[in-house]
């Protein structure tokens, strides 16, 4: 089974944070939370791929303009995205220590440059057929009496 979770619990050490929800002693915390939460899917035998993906300021600005001006895009803006936007340099130290308190072996960290789209899907798409091909996966063992059945 593959599954793909987008920010989960990491806007704990994220949104949170920057936003002040919530002390420091309580958002400070989670980081242990999160690592104990990884290693335990990770000692199940969850192969956990963890992809942060990196856009310049000058990229977001172009993005956020492509959503506000192409009628196709408009349903991806909202407004709350200019007041993150306000709050870059707060994000960035906050996603600095999320990549650097949460980067473990069993959990690592991709940072994967965005700015271009066929470059990061290319890096992301590589790295997860990587780690498909070294898990040794096979189909699975069917039993012989299925394998006599004949169709007509």
């Amino acid at each position: 089974m593959i599954g793909i979770f987008n920010r989960s619990h990491y806007e704990d050490v994220l949104v949170a944070r920057v936003r002040k929800l919530v002390p420091k002693r309580v958002w400070s915390r989670r980081y242990d939370r999160i690592n104990e939460f990884e290693q335990i899917l990770a000692d199940d035998g969850v192969v956990i791929l963890k992809f942060f993906l990196h856009i310049s300021r000058d990229e977001q600005r172009k993005r956020l303009t492509e959503r506000l001006t192409d009628p196709t895009k408009n349903w991806k803006f909202r407004a709350g995205d200019l007041d993150d936007r306000r709050r870059w340099k707060a994000y960035t130290r906050a996603y600095r220590a999320m990549l650097r308190r949460c980067s473990t072996k069993a959990a690592p960290w991709h940072v994967v440059p965005a700015d271009d789209n066929r470059t990061r899907n290319w890096l992301i798409a590589e790295r997860i057929a990587d780690t498909l091909d070294g898990l040794g996966l096979r189909y699975p063992r069917v039993d012989a009496s299925v394998r006599r059945i004949r169709i007509e």
